[in-house]
């Protein structure tokens, strides 16, 4: 028996990221609450030759979830469906908000062992891009995956796991939104922890010439440079059973120096040489002390990203840490015309046998750059992007799936040994391209 089910697009919804650096008037834009419903806009979008774009928080950016054809907005599908405390697992919708999951799972005494700095992301558009967060020990958010279903183009429901359906199951686990609908998410729990997180002055030489001390020592480790000086802050996360506790004063240099820091960075557009001063006076306002935070788990790893901006982050072989950002630092010395905001953010990931992992087969360092947009305004920052994403490549590097980059399929192939496995997979499951946009397209074709 058919039941039709009445699905209703809008019409004259403007899509935007979250930086509002990228953006899309869909033709029509849709909030299913049930697979049926996502079935009959599939249905609607073969008859009438359309394209579809399923997209969670929008946080990317890029314009990796873009489209004028049809988008669907996964918001109402954000159930968690099951925990099992035994295995210590869980199973949302697709939908689901981490920011919700980090909450409901804390209720069930679990957590998730890694996090990005954001939890307004839908759970299907976290794995689905690739969100990593530090840790050498740790892979990207994708590996804490153990199951998926998956909901093709044909309308059919797939159940992937390491066991069943294994080929599409290393697809998914980092599938850009172009296999199909990420229906529910089964994660790999950990028992719910409270972080101590430590965050300290130093110099760029010291921090890469001990690189493998400070990795051995915390087991969430980054550090941030901040770019025309030597200044590195460096920062400590590890599990601890100490209360919670803040340094209080440093919400208050957080209120002043955001303000603040948009306000100057926003007159270095007409004067770009301040850039340097404002990267050093940060540094000594607001990290030049010890500072130390003990909070639940999901607390520490999210922080605000501040304002709006444009950034890069590609992921380059672990050994290659040292070389690349002391090449980095020259460029910058070299060319005193070229600018960079604070901070240039460096991580660390396990290596994976995800196909489209960033870290496929190899322990990796994250090199994050930012071009804030004060009050919304551009910076120049092309020779910036150029000079970077020209180190980045020539260390082996491969670019963040959310972010934006000038990659196209024929780097994507020299990148990823499994580029081609990916590929057939995708043609086997989307044959007609239902789920393409252009920035997908640059990526296959």
């Amino acid at each position: 028996l058919l039941v039709s089910v009445q699905v209703h697009g809008q019409g004259g919804v403007k899509f935007q990221n979250w930086a509002k650096t990228y953006g899309s008037s869909p033709e029509l834009y849709f909030q299913p609450t049930s697979v049926e419903e996502i079935r009959e806009i599939l249905d609607m979008a073969r008859q009438r030759d359309k394209r579809v774009k399923v997209v969670g928080g929008g946080h990317s950016p890029s314009d990796i979830a873009c489209t004028d054809d049809f988008m669907i907005q996964m918001g109402k599908m954000n159930r968690v469906l099951k925990v099992d405390k035994e295995k210590q697992q869980v199973t949302v919708e697709g939908g689901i908000f981490l920011s919700d999951l980090n909450v409901e799972l804390n209720k069930h005494g679990l957590a998730l062992a890694n996090l990005g700095a954001v939890s307004e992301v839908a759970a299907a558009g976290v794995i689905g891009t690739g969100t990593h967060n530090t840790g050498i020990k740790h892979g990207i958010l994708p590996t804490q995956v153990v199951a998926l279903t998956l909901l093709t183009a044909s309308g059919e429901i797939l159940e992937c796991s390491e066991s069943i359906n294994a080929d599409i199951f290393q697809a998914a686990r980092l599938h850009l939104g172009c296999l199909g609908v990420v229906l529910t998410v089964t994660f790999q729990c950990v028992p719910q922890f409270h972080l101590h997180e430590v965050a300290f002055p130093s110099t760029l030489t010291e921090v890469l010439d001990h690189l493998e001390d400070h990795l051995k020592r915390s087991q969430y480790f980054r550090f941030l440079w901040f770019p025309h000086s030597e200044n590195v802050s460096v920062i400590y996360q590890d599990p601890t059973n100490k209360p919670p506790s803040s340094s209080a004063n440093w919400f208050w240099d957080y209120a002043v120096g955001y303000y603040l820091l948009e306000f100057l960075l926003w007159i270095s557009t007409f004067v770009p040489s301040l850039v340097r001063w404002i990267n050093r006076f940060f540094f000594w306002l607001l990290f030049s002390s010890r500072v130390e935070n003990i909070a639940i788990s999901y607390k520490i790893f999210n922080y605000e990203c501040r304002f709006k901006q444009h950034v890069q982050d590609w992921a380059i072989p672990i050994e290659k840490t040292k070389e690349a950002l002391l090449e980095l630092k020259a460029a910058l010395e070299n060319n005193p015309k070229m600018v960079a905001h604070y901070p240039v953010e460096v991580r660390f990931a396990r290596g994976d046998e995800i196909w489209l992992s960033p870290c496929f087969q190899r322990d990796s360092c994250y090199m994050n750059i930012i071009m804030y947009r004060p009050y919304g305004k551009n910076v120049p920052r092309l020779n910036y992007w150029l000079t970077y994403e020209g180190i980045m490549k020539k260390h082996g590097g491969r670019p963040h799936w959310a972010k934006a980059h000038s990659c196209t399929r024929k780097d994507f192939e020299k990148m990823y040994p499994a580029f081609p496995k990916f590929c057939s997979i995708r043609e086997k499951l989307d044959p007609t391209g239902i789920f393409l946009n252009t920035y997908l397209e640059k990526v296959f074709y």
